[in-house]
Order: structure tokens, then C-alpha cells, then sequence
């Protein structure tokens, strides 16, 4: 099969510096006709959003898809609930790791897959205060470094 075009709609940075990222899975989305067109225009917010798993199925919270133009009547609620789909195996594992090691599962990124809408799910643990202040602190010195290198390079 040829390489599939992935366009990026929706990205959570601040999930970046909230958590350390263990693994990564792609899920897809049950969503309605309206709320697929909205996110095609790009219209989705996932900044607040939130994952749990409930009776062995995932659900996101939170997830802010804008209501869709021309759909009136048809259209849903921005904030309901939504079912991520994932492979009984994988929701298995998730589930004992979150159970046992304290990790939460939060969402990344929400993207185009050819014509399939994606869910980048990340299982993470939670930063404390002092690992965000060492992540800044690197970002700080490398971008040093960096400035230091460029400038040498002029002479």
C-alpha cells in the first residue's frame, strides 16, 4: 500500500508539558455526519479533553467539536461524550497499566488518516512542578547553545 496523507486538525501541546509520554496509540472516533465535516474544516479543540475507560470501552471527554455550519437540526452537542475505538487488546492493556502504575491516558493529536478521522492517545504519567521547571530550564540551554553556535559561525 502507498504512504497515507496525514493532516493534522487538532493538537494538545499543553499535554506535552502536563505528562510524561510512555506509549502512543491511534483510535479511531465514532462521530456523527456533521461533526466529520466540522473537523474537516479543522473545527475541533482538544485542550481540555480527557480519556477514561468505562465496562472495557474508551470514551474522551471534553473534546470540543464546533457545530457544523449547514447542519442545523442534525447537528450534536460540541461537548458530548465520544467513543474511541481501539482493539479489545490494546483497551485491556491500557486498562491494567492505568490501574497499576498510576498513568492517565490523554489525547495528542486528532488527525486525517486518508479518509478515516484519528485519535493520537497518549499513556502518561503526571509532571510535577520540578520536572516542568527542568524541561524549561533544558529548553532554555539548548536554545543558549544553539543562539552561541550561530553566532560563532558568523566570524
Amino acid at each position: 500500500m502507498g504512504k497515507e496523507s496525514r493532516k493534522l486538525i487538532a493538537n494538545n501541546k499543553k499535554a506535552f508539558h502536563d505528562y510524561f509520554i510512555e506509549d502512543k496509540y491511534e483510535a479511531g472516533i465514532a462521530l456523527a455526519g456533521t461533526e466529520v465535516k466540522s473537523l474537516r474544516m479543522g473545527k475541533c479543540s482538544i485542550k481540555e479533553a480527557f480519556i477514561r475507560i468505562e465496562k472495557g470501552e474508551v470514551f474522551i471527554y471534553g473534546m470540543h467539536i464546533s457545530p457544523y455550519e449547514k447542519g442545523n437540526i442534525f447537528n450534536k452537542d460540541p461537548l458530548r461524550v465520544r467513543k474511541l475505538l481501539l482493539h479489545r487488546h490494546e483497551i485491556r492493556k491500557i486498562e491494567g497499566q492505568v490501574a497499576q502504575k498510576g498513568y492517565t491516558l490523554v489525547p495528542l493529536s486528532v488527525y486525517l488518516k486518508g479518509s478515516l478521522m484519528k485519535v493520537e492517545v497518549g499513556l502518561a504519567k503526571g509532571k510535577k512542578l520540578y520536572d516542568k521547571r527542568q524541561d524549561i530550564a533544558k529548553k532554555d540551554q539548548r536554545r543558549e547553545a544553539e543562539r552561541q553556535f550561530k553566532v560563532s559561525n558568523l566570524y
